[in-house]
């Protein structure tokens, strides 16, 4: 793998347990980044009801929509001959920056089903629905960046066959140590972020989406 993909893999992986995080904080345990911790949660509203369960129901169709949208705009900008990545993080960015938008205009966020809440929280799983989407389609050799259970699970059995003698584990580990260490990092980050500056933290993912876009050669 080249140093450019592992930086990549980190820099997402960084990005997306920021803002997940962030959102979780800020949003009444939404999570935007995946949509297993909503299922854990709506299964858990079946025997302890709570109001904040609209916005994990929402998430589905809305997270299943961009996605479908970033599969059909691939499809296009690769037929159309267009940088399909930087097209992609472009996209993720300017979503970022309408969820940053809409949260300024829900000032004060009091309660999970106001209107602009719901749109602020739908606004961000799309960006990350995207993620996800060109993670899968454009960066499918390398790690995973949304969810990191896949990722610790290779990891571990890399580890334990690297101990075993496999040359080449510790190769194949080197693309899964740096997403899942940046993803621990960023959702501290994010935590921290929503804490110190609310949503204005957000601003530091969409920075780091805009240097990935200028840096992107596809």
């Amino acid at each position: 793998m080249e140093r450019s993909d592992i930086k990549l893999g980190a820099a997402l992986g960084f990005l997306a347990g920021y803002v997940d995080t962030l959102g979780f904080v800020a949003l009444f345990g939404l999570f935007t980044a995946h949509v297993t911790g909503n299922f854990v949660l709506i299964g858990r509203a079946m025997v302890q009801p709570a109001a904040e369960i609209i916005p994990k129901l929402l998430v589905f169709p809305v997270f299943i929509l961009f996605v479908a949208l970033a599969r059909l705009l691939i499809l296009h900008w690769e037929r159309n001959g267009a940088k399909q990545l930087r097209n992609s993080m472009l996209l993720q960015l300017l979503l970022l920056l309408a969820t940053i938008a809409s949260a300024y205009a829900a000032l004060p966020i009091t309660h999970a089903e106001a209107p602009l809440a719901l749109l602020t929280g739908m606004l961000c799983a799309g960006a990350m629905a995207v993620q996800n989407a060109y993670g899968k389609l454009l960066l499918g050799k390398a790690a995973a960046t949304t969810v990191m259970t896949g990722n610790v699970t290779t990891l571990v059995i890399e580890l334990v066959d690297s101990l075993r003698g496999d040359t080449e584990a510790i190769g194949r580990c080197k693309k899964l140590v740096w997403p899942v260490l940046a993803f621990g990092a960023g959702c501290i980050s994010g935590a921290l972020a929503f804490a110190v500056f609310g949503f204005a933290g957000l601003a530091l993912p969409c920075a780091l989406l805009a240097a990935l876009v200028l840096a992107a050669r596809d």
